[in-house]
């Protein structure tokens, strides 16, 4: 019970330290999109409208205030209304833009994890416990090449020979449905192998430093066999920095993959921002951001908490 009890503690404390760190998001952004050449007025109305009618429009919208009384009006409308503002666009809610569009990144994120995972853990186990082989050379090299080969020529590649050539995978798009899953197979893979990179490093670095503690020395030394020492004792001790590093990337993943989204046209919060910015559509830019680093805060706070049920170390403290 007593464990119980501090785990909401630490929760709760975790979730009030959110407010000024949403706070200075919010100035932030607000300061940047402020600064910005582009007037709101003359895009909604248009290059062409009369100097009379964007200025009217400027003083319906406020902008004429000074800078801290716009930030000050449009903090306190998002904290008392929860009104993020309306694009200027689709004269739309900016919290509808955006939820709209989330399910498609959700989607792409949790699928380009999942083949993170599948492919830089195994990966990073083998080259641990085979340290300095040729395995472990090459697994390596292989990582390198996936951290700095770009999203876009890797997704090009996938679609000219997969979709373009063998037509097995459709190029792009995601209609809905229970076929999302083929059309989601490509960008995954394409988002999925920089962070698959990343964990592997991770895992055998995390991997070795395990393996050579003196509780494994006991294992073997007891005749356990390797399959059951690495699984059993090395992975599970080794868990912490894993976690952290796909706690990040699947952070890092919801905030939208721009150039991934662009290219297999998948309409996510990446694309969304980019075509906000192009159109200097403010509200949705600082909208956006701000629900991108709720949304990291959250995963961070979700990998935290994980961390307890991982390694009992970290769960003693909550007793």
């Amino acid at each position: 019970m007593k464990g119980l009890v501090n785990m909401h503690k630490f929760i709760l404390r975790r979730l009030f330290l959110l407010i000024p760190v949403m706070a200075g998001v919010s100035f932030i952004i607000f300061s940047m999109m402020h600064f910005t050449p582009g007037c709101p007025a003359r895009i909604s109305l248009g290059e062409a409208a009369p100097e009379e009618a964007i200025e009217q429009l400027r003083d319906e919208m406020g902008l004429n205030d000074a800078f801290l009384i716009q930030y000050g009006r449009w903090l306190g409308n998002l904290v008392i209304n929860q009104d993020v503002g309306t694009s200027i666009r689709t004269n739309r809610g900016v919290a509808e833009e955006i939820f709209d569009r989330f399910p498609a990144t959700l989607q792409l994120a949790g699928a380009s994890v999942i083949v993170a995972i599948a492919i830089g853990v195994p990966i990073g186990i083998i080259s641990a416990t085979r340290q300095y082989s040729i395995f472990d050379n090459v697994s390596m090299f292989i990582a390198l090449l996936g951290v700095s080969m770009p999203n876009f020529w890797q997704g090009m590649l996938l679609i000219i020979v997969f979709a373009v050539h063998l037509r097995w995978l459709p190029s792009g798009g995601l209609p809905g449905g229970a076929d999302n899953f083929r059309y989601l197979i490509l960008p995954a893979i394409t988002l999925g192998t920089g962070p698959a990179a990343v964990i592997a490093r991770m895992t055998r670095s995390s991997m070795l430093e395990v393996i050579r503690q003196d509780y494994i020395k006991t294992a073997r030394a007891k005749g356990q066999t390797e399959r059951i020492i690495t699984n059993k004792h090395a992975l599970k001790n080794a868990l912490i920095p894993i976690i952290t590093v796909v706690g990040l990337s699947f952070g890092i993943l919801l905030g939208g993959a721009v150039i991934t989204e662009a290219i297999f046209t998948i309409p996510g919060v990446g694309r969304l921002m980019v075509d906000s910015i192009s159109a200097r559509d403010f509200p949705v830019v600082q909208g956006g951001v701000l629900f991108i680093a709720l949304t990291f805060s959250v995963v961070n706070l979700a990998v935290d908490i994980l961390y307890a049920f991982v390694d009992p170390r970290i769960k003693s403290q909550y007793k």
